[in-house]
């Protein structure tokens, strides 16, 4: 999935060291765990998998491993209903639905890299719908995700990549839209705010439930499961695949996220978060053989470049005049990609 974030709130105590030390490692596994999700799921794909099957036993799996968190913050499906459906319609099934479909279609690389102009699209929702100012910088940085993701797209040669992958890809930005919005909804309560472990084992729960409607998967090719796929030609066992992605890509890594985030400050936490993109596509060229041209690369450090900068400048919660983000009370976000 290309990045998820859930807020948090800190204290004004720094954390220590040793928390920081901890955080900048468990964050780093967060960004390395969902950056393989795409690796692990294309070859599955590739062996016979309908994209929309893969998404459903991700979610539906990680759900399951989840359920016991849901039970435990089942008092959310009463204070905050409206916020864990639009969570699981968007930021589960939304996100990973357009973000696997097109993996079917484009590089992992670039479909992620397209995924992360989500900060600046939210910055376009802050400036545009909710009209709040937004800095100079933050202007700045739109210009650069844009013009990143031409050098990616090679649009110089008439769009070489398929367009309704592209296509895809931007609607899994869209959907992470959807996520940061409603994530901001549900976290000024104060100390009311919902826990969000409890907000994620609902939204998997709920993406789960919507996936089985939509991918129907009754009509899945189960004998990919019990067979082997292909990694750039090596074999590797589907279900082993299939329990990274589960496990790992998607239970660890929201899991090592939302305890990192807690440990580190937000300019800190927003640029281990942009490493996911760089470690999927580099697991994408060593695992996959989806080499990339050197405009490509360059193209795509310069969108995580704009969408960091795009993220961090956001206002901050009920200001009048544009700020920097950062500040001992100001949101956090875990990073979380699509699934």
């Amino acid at each position: 999935m290309a990045c998820h974030h859930v807020p948090v709130r800190t204290s004004e105590t720094s954390p220590s060291r040793r928390g920081r030390g901890m955080g900048l490692g468990l964050a780093l596994l967060s960004a390395v765990a969902f950056g393989g999700s795409g690796v692990a799921a294309k070859p599955l794909i590739e062996a016979g998998l309908d994209p929309l099957h893969v998404v459903w036993l991700r979610v539906t799996g990680a759900a399951v491993v989840m359920l016991p968190l849901a039970v435990r913050h089942r008092a959310l499906l009463r204070r905050r209903p409206g916020l864990l459906a639009g969570f699981g319609l968007l930021a589960v099934a939304g996100v990973q639905a357009c973000y696997f479909a097109a993996l079917s279609r484009i590089p992992v690389g670039v479909a992620l890299l397209i995924e992360y102009l989500a900060p600046a699209l939210v910055l376009g929702w802050v400036r545009f719908v909710q009209r709040r100012p937004v800095t100079r910088a933050a202007a700045v940085g739109v210009v650069l995700a844009v013009g990143g993701l031409a050098c990616v797209v090679e649009v110089w040669s008439g769009l070489g990549f398929d367009v309704l992958g592209l296509l895809l890809a931007l609607g899994a930005a869209c959907c992470q839209v959807g996520y940061f919005v409603l994530s901001d909804q549900g976290s000024d309560a104060g100390d009311e705010a919902p826990d969000p472990l409890g907000v994620i084992a609902y939204g998997l729960l709920v993406g789960a439930a919507v996936l089985t409607v939509v991918a129907r998967p009754w009509t899945m090719e189960r004998s990919v499961l019990t067979g082997t796929a292909y990694m750039d030609g090596t074999p590797v066992a589907a279900v082993v695949l299939l329990a990274w992605i589960v496990l790992v890509a998607t239970v660890v890594a929201y899991v090592t996220g939302v305890v990192s985030v807690r440990r580190l400050s937000p300019q800190v936490a927003g640029v281990v978060a942009c490493l996911e993109a760089v470690i999927a596509t580099v697991l994408a060229w060593v695992l996959l053989g989806e080499h990339l041209s050197a405009p490509q690369i360059a193209g795509g450090a310069v969108v995580l470049l704009g969408a960091f900068i795009a993220q961090s400048s956001t206002p901050a919660k009920g200001s009048e005049r544009p700020v920097a983000g950062g500040g001992p009370e100001r949101e956090l976000s875990t990073p979380g990609t699509a699934a």
